[in-house]
């Protein structure tokens, strides 16, 4: 009896985390669906327009210089993409010591171990595609363990000021809730805001912009559109790509602490609703049952 009873739980469990699993699949594809439409609505239609004013510039370019044939235009288009990976400035015909000074080399291993990627810098050479393989092996999971020992030590920090305050008030929960959040408004204050205005001094984003490109750093997305310390028309002072480094590292412990605490919370109110599901499941048992589940001798009673 007791080997059918749990063939049966077993064979339930199964059945709703598959069916649960769907579901969550259901939901991760739709999520990505909409985001394609989304985009593709909104970015679509000024794509087109883009190359439709590109078309007109190549025609125009072609008049104002005869001689530039199609061969021509496409030697100095691949020598314009050169010049733009090695940091060449063709505006004033110098350049500030290519992309691979050490501060930038180092942000570029930055971003290797934390695997934002950018696409802006990448090794050309043999020997420098083997080390980044090589690099990227130990220094990603390497990178994991130390954002997590950070991240976990910055809660501990956390949470006991929390405690210490709490405890010198009478509501605690109201107190270690609004400690939470103020944290939490104070480190989006110094993790986005401060470096937008950096940015804005430095680099000449525009509000939107510099936000766009600090999210896009600390959740290692890295799409390369916008990055910091990067324009060779520019002279950034040498602090600068020390201040990026630090900011990426402590920026990307924060916000995975940010998500975990995110994903804590989903989980949360998914086991509340199962065990509010389940707890609504459990029937009563009717009367004869409850008269089977008696002793005999309670059993003539109940029947009289």
């Amino acid at each position: 009896m007791v080997s059918i009873h749990f063939g049966k739980l077993f064979s339930r469990l199964n059945i709703t985390r598959l069916l649960s699993l769907l579901l969550l699949g259901v939901v991760y594809l739709s999520y990505v669906l909409i985001g394609g439409v989304v985009f593709w609505k909104l970015e679509g239609d000024q794509v087109d327009n883009e190359i439709a004013v590109l078309k007109e510039k190549k025609s125009t370019l072609f008049q104002v210089y005869p001689c530039l044939n199609q061969q021509g235009l496409e030697d100095l288009a691949e020598m314009i993409q050169s010049a733009t990976k090695n940091g060449f400035s063709l505006k004033g015909n110098h350049t500030s010591g290519g992309f691979w000074k050490f501060t930038s080399s180092a942000v570029f291993a930055a971003t290797v171990v934390t695997t934002i990627g950018y696409g802006n810098m990448s090794p050309s050479t043999t020997p420098g595609q083997i080390f980044c393989v090589v690099f990227a092996v130990f220094g990603i999971p390497l990178n994991l363990v130390v954002l997590n020992r950070v991240g976990k030590y910055m809660l501990a920090i956390e949470r006991k000021f929390c405690n210490f305050v709490a405890k010198k008030t009478n509501y605690q929960k109201c107190v270690r809730v609004s400690i939470h959040f103020v944290s939490f408004l104070i480190s989006s204050v110094l993790y986005f805001v401060v470096p937008m205005l950096l940015f804005k001094q430095y680099e000449g984003w525009t509000y939107p912009q510099a936000i766009y490109y600090c999210f896009i750093t600390l959740s290692t997305v890295g799409f390369g559109d916008y990055v910091a310390d990067y324009n060779p028309d520019k002279e950034y002072p040498d602090w600068y790509g020390c201040i990026m480094g630090v900011w990426i590292f402590f920026g990307l412990a924060w916000l995975a602490l940010v998500i975990n605490h995110s994903i804590d919370l989903l989980e949360g109110f998914n086991t509340y609703l199962k065990s509010g599901k389940i707890s609504g499941d459990r029937k009563q048992p009717s009367d004869e049952e409850a008269v089977k589940e008696l002793p005999e001798t309670q059993k003539k009673e109940a029947k009289h």
